[in-house]
Formats: structure tokens, C-alpha cells, sequence
């Protein structure tokens, strides 16, 4: 079997998470490559929940419309997902909630409420339960199922291998289907490469954040962020971290800078509406030259917009928020290994530069499970150890100190409070090198010039990393201009058709030498985003660069690889 997805469907409380990540799992301790795509509205309870799991022998960052199996938990499930089932897809489904009668698909049904009832089961456990008769549908074997039940689901664990060892012995007994003679591409073998650990991109942001040194996490919870906070909350004490939910953005981005006056590195996170609360206190880091770092998980606005799904339409946004002129560094990752590194080096060098740094995400990467492979995520240990004998630049401690003096790069030496005989000042308003308030004509050229310098510099450090990535065809004449989340998509698009990828992956400074290095022998040049405007073609275009065509998706659902097949057959032909 080279690609193989299962959808399980229910209702917000039915676990289909955590069944997504289950099935997830089962396919990993196979050798195979995971992508998951959670869907759900923004309900705590009630409404349609589905996940999407796709398992492949390639590395995958995109998900499938069409599906092999179909797990419902729900009659709704099998109305709204009819549609993706192929010729030989089957079903499995909840007897005691669903009917197949209009389907020609072959299905099994299992008695999952009489199973929780005679086991004295919560209902949550449906989902354990039914799991247990999709190993047996896919061939999957009990002890793979074991497992990962062992490992993952502590809690309850007797109860839990009880009710799924009666779904797959019921399934046993009902589902009459050799999954070999049925089909014999789509047989589950074990593929020979050890399992990779499935993570989102939220985590591999936290761990990027903290292998780079993070000393506290500041946050109020907004989708598709939280999982941020939920993650530095729970392992605070574990990675000596001091992590915050204040009463709201305004003080979560004061209180990150008030870590970074004290000599803590910090970082926030949140989405649009709440960045839009941190503007001000951005504009306050760019004067004050104080690093923080934001992580920006995009989703669809305007204002509350779709809370729980996903776009790209932050990017003008967190270019230019903040009154004033003032470098920033952005960096948008497209996958878990890139949330890791990048969110590691967005630290550092906001501390290298004192300077706001963003990690700009969206729902995709930010919630989707992944396969993570650290060879992939490139050497961070290394590229922070070189960061950390270079920032923060400190001072020496001889004379009196100035905070804001000036330097050759615009960078001037920090120190920490207390320190004797002293102070450390710090002003939001204009200001000479120690600090202190001034409108004068020259100080106000001066500090300006001395901010743009920082750019400068930063600019020219950002020329020795990969903020262009290229793949595909690089031969070809027809490209994919792409950012963050859709590069996944993009890059199995071009594998099919031949086609060439650009992947944009810092935004500012924006490598403009970089991107038109690798656009040599482009003839035409199509921007792939999930927004009506098209930002990145916007911004490209800005640096003289000519897009042809653009392929836009503002649904609030990324593309799947069918989706994007078909609109550049669509706009190629």
C-alpha cells in the first residue's frame, strides 16, 4: 500500500480526536508517514466533528478527499462523507446510531452501546470501541492496537482494551471482507523504517521554543494557538518555565516585555483578534528595542470570522502593525520540523536584535499531526549554540551605562535590573542613548537610523539560512509560489504535473535576492494562498516580481491535493 485515509466522524464529546490520532497512531507503529486533518466548528459540545487521517511511505503534509474507510459514529457522518468513498471503500459504523441502507459501500456494523453497556463502559469509549473493529477491517494486528492503547490511554486502560477487543472480535465475527483478495494495493504491510513520533505543529513550536531557551510563556487562549498554553502549562515545572494567562492580550504582550526588561526570554501567542489587542504594545517593543516573540496562529476573519478554521490572511497585518517604522522578523513555517527550528531561531534572534520576532502560522500547521522527523528539522542544537555565543550582546559593565547606545549594527549592549550603581532605562517615547526623553531633531534621526540599521543587519544575517526553499522540477518553467501551511499541498501538486515549488519561508526581512535567484528560468509563476487577495503575490509583487496566475482558497478549509490537481489543470490548460 503506498497511501491509504481514514475519515472517523462524530459529535463534538464523541473523542474523534483522539480516535484521528489513535488510527494515527496504528499506521505509524507500521513505518508508514502520518498527516492528519482535524475539522470541527466551534461548539463544545453537538456539531459535526471529523478527523482525517492519511498514512503514506512518503513524507506528506496534505490530506486526500477520497477515503479508503470511514469511520461513523453518527447518521450524519455517513451523509455528509458519502461522497468521498471510492469504488472499494468500506464502512464501519455504530449499528445502534446508523443505517447504510442507501450506500452501495460494503460496511460493518457494531453493537457499540450494548458493548458499553454490558461492560459498564463511559460513552467516550465508543470511539476505543470501534477502533478496535477498524484493526480488524484493515488487518491491522490486535497487538499493534494493544499497544499504542497501552501507551497512549493509561487512564481507564483495562476498560479501554476490553471494549476494543470486543470490537474487533465482534468485527471478526460480522465484517466478512478479505481486505487482501478486496484489494490488494491498499494491504497494510509493515513498511521497514521505526516509527517517527506524531506531533502538531503547536508542540513543535513549544519544543523549539524551549530548546532556544524560553524562560516564560505568556498567553490569553485563542484558537488555533492555545494548544501553545496548554502545552508550556503542563510541563511548566518540568522545563522551568514561569507561564501566564493574563486578563487579557493587552497584558499578556506589557507583561512579555516586562520578562524582557528583567533579562527573561519570552515569547506570547494568540490569533488575529487578539494580536489586534497587542498592537500597541508592538509598537512599544520596536521603540523600546525589547525582543519578544508572537506566535501567530492565523485563522478566518474579519473580527471573530470562522474561530475554528483556517486561513492566511494576517500577513499585511503583522508586516505593518504597530505605529511607526521598525524592523520585525517573520517567518512562516510549512510543516512540524520547520515550526521547530524556525521557533527556535525566531527567538534567538530576537535577542540577537532586540527586536519583536513572529511565527506566523494558521490552523493547519498549528493543529495538524504530523510525522516528525528531527533529521528533517535541521541541526537547532548547533545553529543555537552559535546563536548564543553571539546574543544577547551584554554589556561589559565598564562606565556608565547607556541602554541605547549607539553601535555599528544598531544593536546596543543589554543589561538586567538590579545592577549596582546603575540604571536601566527603558522609554517608549524618543529618547537619547541613555534613556532619557528627547524631541530634539537630531536624537529623533538618529534613533530612527539606529532602528533601520538593525534591519539592515538582520537582513544580511538571515542570507546564510534556507529562507527560500525550492522543490519539484527546478528545471521547469512553471512554478508554484507558496507560503506556510500550503506547502505541503504544493510540493505533491508539482510531483505529479512536474512543476517547480517556491517556498517563502521568511517574509521579513523579505529575501527578495534569494527568491528572484530561484525564480531564474520561470516563465510563469502561479501563487497558491488561502486568502481573497493573494498577500504573498501582493508582497512579491512590491519587490518587481510578475505573478501570472493566482489560485486562491478562502473557504476556511485548506486545499486537499484533489483541490489543488484541479485548479491548476483548471488555470494550465
Amino acid at each position: 500500500m503506498n497511501d491509504f485515509s481514514t475519515l472517523v466522524g462524530g459529535i463534538a464529546g464523541d473523542g474523534i480526536n483522539e480516535a484521528g490520532l489513535t488510527v494515527a497512531r496504528l499506521f505509524s507503529r507500521l513505518g508508514y508517514h502520518i498527516y492528519m486533518y482535524y475539522d470541527y466548528p466551534s461548539l463544545i459540545r453537538g456539531g459535526h466533528n471529523f478527523s482525517l487521517v492519511r498514512a503514506s511511505r512518503q513524507k506528506i503534509a496534505a490530506h486526500m478527499d477520497q477515503i479508503d474507510v470511514l469511520i461513523a459514529l453518527n447518521q450524519e457522518t455517513i451523509e455528509k462523507h458519502t461522497s468521498r468513498l471510492k469504488d472499494n471503500s468500506f464502512v464501519i459504523y455504530d449499528a445502534d446510531k446508523v443505517k447504510l441502507d442507501e450506500t452501495k459501500h460494503k460496511g460493518c456494523g457494531l453493537a457499540i452501546t450494548q458493548i458499553l453497556k454490558e461492560a459498564d463502559a463511559p460513552a467516550v469509549m465508543k470511539n476505543t470501541c470501534i477502533i478496535g473493529g477498524y484493526c480488524k477491517v484493515v488487518d491491522i494486528d490486535w497487538s499493534v492496537l494493544e499497544d499504542v492503547l497501552k501507551k497512549h490511554m493509561p487512564k481507564m486502560l483495562e476498560l479501554n482494551l476490553q471494549v476494543a477487543r470486543q470490537g474487533y472480535d465482534q468485527a471478526a465475527e460480522l465484517c466478512h471482507i478479505d481486505r487482501r483478495a478486496d484489494h490488494a494495493d491498499s494491504h497494510l504491510d509493515e513498511q521497514d523504517q521505526k516509527p517517527l513520533p506524531i506531533i502538531n505543529g503547536n508542540l513543535a513550536i513549544s519544543l523549539g521554543l524551549i530548546k532556544a531557551g524560553l524562560g516564560a510563556y505568556v498567553a490569553y487562549p485563542m484558537t488555533p494557538s492555545s494548544g501553545v498554553l496548554d502545552f508550556m502549562a503542563r510541563y511548566a515545572r518540568d522545563f522551568g518555565l514561569k507561564v501566564i494567562h493574563p486578563e487579557s492580550e493587552i497584558a499578556v504582550m506589557l507583561m512579555a516585555q516586562g520578562f524582557a526588561y528583567a533579562g527573561v526570554k519570552a515569547a506570547v501567542g494568540t490569533s488575529g483578534g487578539g494580536f489586534c489587542l497587542m498592537t500597541e504594545g508592538i509598537s512599544l517593543a520596536g521603540m523600546a528595542e525589547m525582543p519578544v516573540v508572537v506566535v501567530m496562529a492565523q485563522r478566518t476573519g474579519p473580527s471573530t470570522g470562522l474561530p475554528t478554521y483556517t486561513a492566511q490572511g494576517d500577513l499585511h497585518f503583522v508586516l505593518n502593525a504597530g505605529q511607526g517604522e521598525f524592523p520585525r522578523f517573520i517567518v512562516a513555517p510549512g510543516d512540524a520540523e520547520e515550526a521547530y527550528y524556525w521557533a527556535g531561531v525566531a527567538l534567538n534572534l530576537a535577542w540577537k536584535y532586540q527586536v519583536p520576532s513572529f511565527i506566523l502560522t494558521d490552523k493547519i500547521v498549528s493543529e495538524s499531526q504530523y510525522s516528525f522527523d528531527i533529521d528533517l528539522a535541521g541541526d537547532l542544537t548547533s545553529e543555537l549554540k552559535e546563536l548564543a555565543e553571539q546574543a544577547p550582546l551584554l554589556w561589559d559593565g565598564q562606565g556608565e551605562y547607556k541602554r541605547y547606545r549607539c553601535t555599528e549594527t544598531g544593536v546596543s549592549p543589554l543589561a538586567f535590573p538590579p545592577q549596582k550603581g546603575q540604571v536601566i532605562k527603558t522609554d517608549s517615547y524618543t529618547h537619547d542613548e541613555g534613556g532619557i526623553t528627547s524631541e530634539d531633531t537630531q536624537i529623533t534621526r538618529e534613533t530612527s537610523d539606529k532602528r533601520e540599521r538593525k534591519g539592515q543587519f538582520l537582513a544580511a544575517d538571515l542570507e546564510r539560512y534556507e529562507t527560500v526553499k525550492v522543490f519539484g522540477d527546478e528545471k521547469s518553467k512553471t512554478a508554484l509560489l507558496c507560503w506556510g501551511s500550503n506547502k505541503g499541498v504544493c510540493m505533491e501538486a508539482a510531483l505529479k504535473l512536474g512543476l517547480r515549488v517556491i517556498h517563502v519561508l521568511v517574509l521579513s526581512p523579505f529575501p527578495e535576492r534569494k527568491l528572484k535567484s530561484v525564480l531564474q528560468g520561470v516563465e510563469r509563476l502561479l501563487a497558491v494562498e488561502c486568502n481573497s487577495t493573494g498577500q504573498l503575490a501582493k508582497l512579491a509583487g512590491f519587490y518587481g516580481i510578475e505573478i501570472q496566475d493566482r489560485i486562491l482558497k478562502y473557504d476556511g478549509r485548506p486545499f486537499s491535493v484533489e483541490d489543488l490537481l484541479r485548479e491548476l489543470g483548471r488555470v494550465l490548460a
